[in-house]
C-alpha cells in the first residue's frame, strides 16, 4: 500500500462521517482560535509599550527621589530623605559619559488667555527636555538655556492646549495665565499624541524654576539623564548612585532605566503568556480527547476493513500510519480552521476599535499549526496501535 493509497483511504473515511469530522475539528479550532487571538492581543500590547517607551530613545535613567525598597516611615520614624536639586542634577552633567540632563516639576494648574481655559499638566523642565525625550517644536523655540534657578516668564504650549485657548490664531508673543501668573507664550510643540494614555500635547511647560515657584516645591520630581551609548549604561548608573550617595550621605533615591522597565514589561508579558497558554492548553486537552475518542470508536467500526486490509496485503505499520494520517488530518484542518478564525477575529477587534494593539506574529501561526499536527498524531497513537494489533481472521469475522 503506497503513500497515496493511505491518503485516498483517509480523506474517504473522513469524508464518510461529515458530522464526526466537523465536531473533532471543532475542538482543536477553538483551541487554535484561543491561541490565536490571545497571543495576538499579548504580542500587539508588547510591540505597543516598547514603542512608547523607545520613542524616547533608549539610553535614559530617570532618577526619583525617595528609595523603592526602603520600608518604614519616613519623618521621626523612618528617618529623613534629602530632595533632588537643581545642584544635583548640575553635578550629574558633569560625570563622564552622560550628554545631557534634564531637571522636572510636574504639577497641574490652570491655563488661561483669550477669554478661554483649562486645568493641564505644567511641566517646569530645562532645554534639554527636547534632546532627552525627542520632542520637536512646530513654531518658535523651546525654552531657553541658561541658569535654571533664574528662569523667564515664558511658556511653551501643546498643540491641543493652544489650539483650545488661541484656536487657528497664532500664539506666539501672546500672554498666558498659568496658576494665575503670567507666562510670554515662545514656542508650539509638534503633536506627539498619547503616551501610556496620557495627552502630551494638552500640557504646558514653563522653566524649572518658574515650575518649583509656581508649585510652591524645593525639590524637583524627576532627573532625567541621557548617556552616550547602551554600552555606558552601567558606568553611567554606577557613577550617578556613587554621585549622589556621596552628596545625600546615603541612597535615598531610586534609578531606573529604560532595560529595568523593559525587563518588567518582559516579566510580566511572559506571565500573560503563560496563562495564555494554559488556557489554549487546556482547549487543546479537550480537542486531542475527542479526537482520540472518535478514532477508537473509528477503530471498532472498521474492524472488517481493516481485516480486509490485512488479508490482501496490508502490514500493522501501514494500518498504524492510516489511522495517524486520519488523526493528524483531523487536527491539522481544525487548527487552519482555528488559524483562519483567531485571525480573522483581531482584524475585526482591529476594524472595530482602532488603534487597538493587536497584532499576529506569521511564526505564531506556523507554531499553531505544528502544535495543531502534534496534538493529532498524540492523540491518534492509542486508536491506531488498536487498529495495527487486530487479528485479520477475527476482524473478517466482525462482517
Amino acid at each position: 500500500m503506497t503513500a497515496t493509497d493511505l491518503l485516498v483511504l483517509a480523506a474517504g473515511s473522513l469524508r464518510g462521517h461529515k458530522l464526526r469530522t466537523t465536531l473533532s475539528m471543532l475542538g482543536i479550532a477553538i483551541g487554535i482560535c484561543a491561541v490565536i487571538l490571545l497571543t495576538s492581543i499579548g504580542e500587539g500590547t508588547r510591540r505597543y509599550v516598547l514603542d512608547q517607551f523607545t520613542q524616547f530613545g533608549t539610553n535614559i535613567l530617570g532618577i526619583n527621589p525617595g528609595k523603592q525598597e526602603t520600608l518604614g516611615i519616613p519623618g521621626v520614624l523612618g528617618g529623613s530623605t534629602k530632595k533632588l536639586t537643581i545642584d544635583d542634577a548640575e553635578a550629574i552633567a558633569r560625570l563622564p559619559g552622560v550628554e545631557h540632563v534634564a531637571m522636572f516639576t510636574l504639577g497641574s494648574a490652570r491655563v488661561e488667555a483669550n477669554g478661554r481655559g483649562r486645568s493641564v499638566y505644567v511641566y517646569g523642565a530645562t532645554d534639554a527636555l527636547t534632546e532627552i525625550f525627542k520632542f520637536g517644536v512646530r513654531q518658535g523655540s523651546f525654552l531657553p538655556a541658561g541658569d535654571p534657578r533664574r528662569g523667564a516668564a515664558v511658556a511653551v504650549l501643546g498643540p491641543t492646549l493652544k489650539r483650545e485657548l488661541f484656536g487657528e490664531d497664532n500664539a506666539l508673543g501672546r500672554r498666558v495665565r498659568i496658576g494665575g501668573q503670567r507666562f510670554r507664550v515662545i514656542g508650539i510643540m509638534e503633536p506627539k499624541g498619547q503616551i501610556l494614555g496620557m495627552d502630551i500635547d494638552d500640557v504646558a511647560y514653563i522653566p524649572v524654576a518658574r515650575g518649583l515657584k509656581l508649585f510652591n516645591l524645593d525639590e524637583l520630581f524627576e532627573i532625567d539623564v541621557v548617556f552616550s551609548h547602551a554600552d555606558l549604561e552601567r558606568q553611567v548608573h554606577d557613577s550617578v548612585t556613587a554621585l549622589l550617595v556621596e552628596r545625600h550621605g546615603k541612597e535615598d533615591f531610586s534609578i531606573t532605566t529604560q532595560s529595568q522597565m523593559l525587563e518588567v514589561f518582559g516579566n510580566v508579558m511572559n506571565i500573560i503568556t503563560m496563562a495564555v497558554g494554559a488556557i489554549a492548553g487546556i482547549s487543546l486537552l479537550v480537542g486531542s480527547i475527542g479526537i482520540l475518542t472518535v478514532m477508537w470508536i473509528a477503530v471498532g467500526e472498521r474492524t472488517a476493513e481493516i481485516g480486509l486490509l490485512k488479508a490482501i496485503g496490508a502490514t500493522a505499520p501501514q494500518i498504524q500510519m492510516l489511522f495517524l494520517v486520519e488523526s493528524a488530518a483531523l487536527s491539522l484542518f481544525g487548527g487552519a480552521a482555528g488559524v483562519a478564525l483567531g485571525t480573522g477575529l483581531a482584524w475585526l477587534a482591529r476594524q472595530a476599535v482602532p488603534g487597538l494593539p493587536v497584532f499576529t506574529p506569521p511564526l505564531f501561526v506556523v507554531i499553531a499549526l505544528t502544535v495543531s499536527l502534534a496534538t493529532g498524531l498524540v492523540s491518534g497513537v492509542m486508536p491506531a496501535r488498536r487498529a495495527a494489533a487486530l487479528d485479520p481472521v477475527e476482524a473478517l469475522r466482525a462482517e
